[in-house]
């Protein structure tokens, strides 16, 4: 049984949602956070949960919404990436309205936030306008949101754009964190205000959670995922004061505070209804988990997997070691140890295995574990013929459909004949099949192979596998795994000694 019930939540949601509408005197304006589709982060701490279930919450407001998406102007100029997809941001905002129009619901406008005449963005405007989506430009406004005299006037938010909206509900979203999602809302606002309307805003994070306690691993989880931005949870201080109840929010929210809420009383004429940041959040996730023992060993699980993330990017040079220093902490507070995952420990000993096997070999011996969905760990080694990471999904589908070992899904004479075709290619340097071309092996063999055949209808069981590799996964074992959608970590380890791969 899945330890996050979808439908419970949506129905507690949006009655949530909807209540909050319908105490705002003219419209709302709700700042959704996190990842609008795919948020595989909640998927992985919250067993059960659809990581498309916020899309399934605007498919049954959208009568009621309009849908506004924001993006950072540098962040188009820059090509920031999602680190979970390996997409652009610009591009991931282009999927976000494809899947919106693809289940009925349209997408009022975009925002393109703190414009200052980047090249990039000018020609996403353009390349959106083609295809007939209203884009906004809202520029930079000095001394946002410190200087309050300035940014409530007509040379702040007054010299953005109205953005025409008709609802009594405003969803305001964007493909990833600092996207102008609030000073969009809050431009709005202002611009109700002149027209004569008070309207409100809210917010919709979905972590941390704050009716669970601070110290539950689904909230530490969050600090992990986190730990770059340096986010760190704590007691909302002005909550308890104003009602004596403990809620728990987190640092950058409660630095604000005090400034929002000013902002947000000089918008609306002292109407502000807020004493604390847990009052803006509308957020019922802790609604929708109904077993919490399997909660909090996936949210401890998730914490592992960011600390070798975090560990691989800093030997790597992606990270710093300021944020590793950082993770190291969070695993102290969660009081688990990364290393004694039961992936690491399996895909460890599948290459030392292969080492004592081919003792006096110049090769290096590389692991890789999945564990599947009942607990089974299954293991993978590297050949001639197969990556490490190849071999572990292989075996893991053979698991699933009950194929006896010694059965081949792909003839021993395919592999061979791939193989020696890619040692011909001048400038690949590794012969064995990496994941995504084991796949479409697969496939071909399907044909064929009845057992292939039947293997390929147990692929969808891997997705949110945790997998563990003992080496810096290849492009193709990268790119195919996360196409599978197992939870993927490795250790920073060269696969060969080859400088080119």
């Amino acid at each position: 049984m899945p330890a996050f019930d979808n439908e419970r939540y949506l129905k507690a949601q949006k009655e949530r949602i909807l209540e909050r509408v319908n105490t705002t005197s003219h419209r709302l304006y709700l700042e959704f956070g996190g990842k609008l589709i795919g948020d595989l982060h909640a998927a992985r701490v919250l067993p059960g949960y659809d990581p498309n279930v916020k899309i399934r919450l605007l498919q049954q407001l959208s009568d009621q919404a309009d849908i506004i998406v924001c993006i950072h102007a540098a962040d188009i100029q820059s090509g920031r990436r999602r680190a979970d997809l390996g997409i652009t941001y610009d591009r991931d905002a282009m999927r976000l309205i494809d899947d919106l129009r693809s289940r009925g619901v349209d997408v009022t406008a975009v925002v393109i936030t703190r414009f200052n005449g980047e090249p990039a963005a000018a020609e996403f405007q353009k390349r959106l306008e083609r295809h007939n989506i209203r884009v906004y430009l809202h520029k930079s406004i000095h001394g946002y949101p410190a200087d309050i005299d300035h940014v409530v006037s007509d040379e702040g938010f007054g010299a953005n754009p109205w953005i025409e909206v008709t609802r009594p509900l405003v969803v305001v979203t964007g493909p990833g964190p600092n996207s102008g999602k609030m000073g969009t809302c809050l431009s709005q606002i202002y611009h109700e205000a002149r027209q004569g309307h008070i309207s409100q805003y809210a917010k919709f994070e979905t972590f941390p959670v704050w009716n669970l306690p601070l110290l539950h691993p689904v909230n530490i989880a969050y600090e992990a995922a986190t730990a770059n931005l340096k986010d760190a949870n704590a007691i909302d201080s002005f909550h308890f004061e104003a009602y004596g109840k403990t809620s728990v929010n987190y640092n950058r929210d409660l630095q604000a505070f005090p400034l929002l809420r000013a902002v947000l009383n000089r918008l609306t004429g002292g109407k502000c209804p807020y004493q604390s940041p847990t009052d803006m959040g509308v957020n019922c996730i802790a609604t929708g988990i109904v077993d919490d023992a399997a909660v909090q060993q996936a949210a401890n699980l998730e914490i592992a997997r960011r600390y070798f993330q975090c560990y691989a990017d800093c030997q790597l040079g992606r990270g710093d070691q300021e944020t590793l220093d950082r993770m190291r902490e969070i695993t102290v507070k969660a009081n688990i140890d990364p290393q004694e995952r039961a992936v690491v420990k399996a895909a460890r000993a599948a290459a030392e295995e292969g080492r004592a096997r081919g003792k006096g070999s110049q090769g290096i011996f590389c692991g890789a574990a999945m564990q599947l969905p009942d607990g089974t760990i299954v293991t993978g080694k590297n050949s001639p013929l197969m990556h490490a990471a190849s071999s572990m999904v292989l075996n893991a589908i053979k698991k699933l459909a009950g194929i006896p070992d010694g059965l081949h899904l792909l003839l021993p004479e395919i592999l061979e004949s791939v193989a020696s075709f890619k040692d011909n290619l001048g400038a690949v340097r590794s012969p064995g099949l990496d994941v995504g071309e084991a796949l479409i092996a697969l496939v071909v063999s399907a044909n064929t192979n009845p057992g292939a055949k039947i293997a390929l209808e147990h692929i969808q069981t891997l997705a949110r596998c945790d997998v563990h590799l003992t080496h810096i996964p290849s492009p193709g074992d990268e790119s195919g795994l996360r196409r599978l959608g197992c939870s993927l970590t490795f250790d920073p380890v060269a696969p060969t000694k080859n400088l080119f791969l």
